[in-house]
């Protein structure tokens, strides 16, 4: 554990925590913006993530406390919580509500978080706190859920106690993540396959652009309305549910009757894109990281052309990342409009790329980005406490 947390937690509460665990981040590697389009998804844990140590008190409270933010709460054990203002406590708070709520006895604890996640980068921070507390509390007091519950568990927190519309794929993503692995998830039916995805000599890059998200929400509903005029469109002569239902060909075949030109370009990508996922599973699958990058490439392309959700910001990223002879790939990831992109990167080329594109991306942004080194990591588990963190 980073950061000597145990003795961190040594001094805050004067004891030893007697339970740990750490819940990843995630990146999604590609498939964007298709998962409300009942589409594929292609997301992996990283490296990256929250850690949480716990020892039980007979105070008959809950102790809040994190190494990343300011609020460190106590809150009684009570019959309900509800939330509490903004603060980041409110995460395991809504997962102790919801065991509480499915009569589990949920007795005072005492906890430290602390993550190594970029606060607010789009590599879902708020998942990997839910997942690790849901995981905590399932096995400190035998609850008895199954990983699958546990993940519909975080993501009812975000949605009903926190308030905030999301799919379920950064909560899957976290707790079924596994080493070298990608997950190829039905975000619609939570079918799922796993995808080896041995980076070779290759590391994933996280490049943070620095860039503020004001608009994602107001124009992340704008396209939701985008698919689902084409949904309605293409369904008079068809009979889908979704638009991840037809593939390329059949939509090239039926287009025209999508006759805003706009909504149809936010078509063309969510069916295209999901092609893509497919043929990014099998060029995994068979280690050809080339082809696996060049659909990276196309798939930003579309996203910034067809999706229109990228910006100066990340298409700078992958500007630069298509110079760079030791780049196999590169995307934004996530909903766009700032936040992450994404690249695979020779390791041995990392310190050298970092430095030229923070040059490159300086000179025609304004500001530097930040740029993180990750592997493919494991989900959710639990730690060896020792004496030493």
């Amino acid at each position: 554990m980073k950061h000597q947390l145990q003795q961190k937690f040594n001094e805050i509460y004067h004891k030893e925590a007697q339970h740990a665990y750490f819940s990843p981040g995630r990146v999604n590697l590609i498939g964007e913006h298709i998962d409300y389009n009942g589409g594929l998804v292609m997301p992996a844990a990283i490296t990256f993530g929250t850690y949480l140590l716990i020892s039980p008190n007979e105070d008959n409270v809950f102790r809040f406390r994190s190494l990343n933010f300011d609020e460190n709460p106590t809150v009684p054990v009570q019959d309900s919580y509800q939330k509490d203002g903004d603060g980041w406590f409110n995460f395991p708070l809504g997962v102790i509500e919801h065991f509480t709520r499915d009569s589990h006895k949920i007795t005072g604890l005492d906890m430290l978080f602390f993550g190594d996640i970029p606060i607010g980068a789009g590599l879902s921070s708020s998942a990997s706190i839910e997942v690790v507390t849901s995981f905590a509390l399932n096995e400190l007091f035998n609850a008895g859920y199954d990983k699958l519950t546990l993940v519909k568990i975080a993501k009812s927190v975000e949605n009903n106690f926190m308030g905030l519309n999301c799919g379920i794929m950064d909560q899957f993503a976290v707790a079924f993540g596994e080493k070298d692995k990608a997950i190829v998830l039905n975000c619609d039916t939570l079918e799922y396959d796993i995808v080896n995805s041995n980076l070779g000599n290759h590391v994933l890059a996280i490049i943070n652009t620095n860039k503020s998200r004001k608009l994602v929400e107001s124009k992340y509903n704008e396209r939701v309305e985008e698919c689902q005029t084409a949904l309605k469109d293409l369904n008079k002569e068809l009979s889908i549910d979704y638009l991840c239902d037809i593939d390329s060909a059949t939509f090239a075949k039926y287009k025209h009757l999508i006759t805003d030109e706009v909504v149809r370009k936010r078509a063309q990508h969510v069916v295209e894109e999901n092609d893509r996922v497919k043929l990014a599973a099998d060029a995994l699958a068979a280690n050809n990281l080339a082809e696996f990058g060049k659909l990276m490439y196309g798939s930003h392309d579309s996203l910034r052309d067809l999706y229109e959700v990228s910006g100066k910001e990340l298409d700078a990223v992958v500007e630069y990342a298509k110079t760079n002879p030791n780049v196999a790939g590169a995307r934004m990831t996530g909903a766009g409009f700032g936040g992450c992109a994404i690249a695979l990167v020779k390791a041995n080329a990392f310190d050298a790329f970092s430095k030229e594109l923070e040059v490159f991306y300086t000179d025609k942004i304004g500001y530097a980005p930040s740029v993180y080194q990750s592997l493919i990591g494991d989900g959710v588990g639990t730690l060896l406490v020792t004496s030493e963190a």
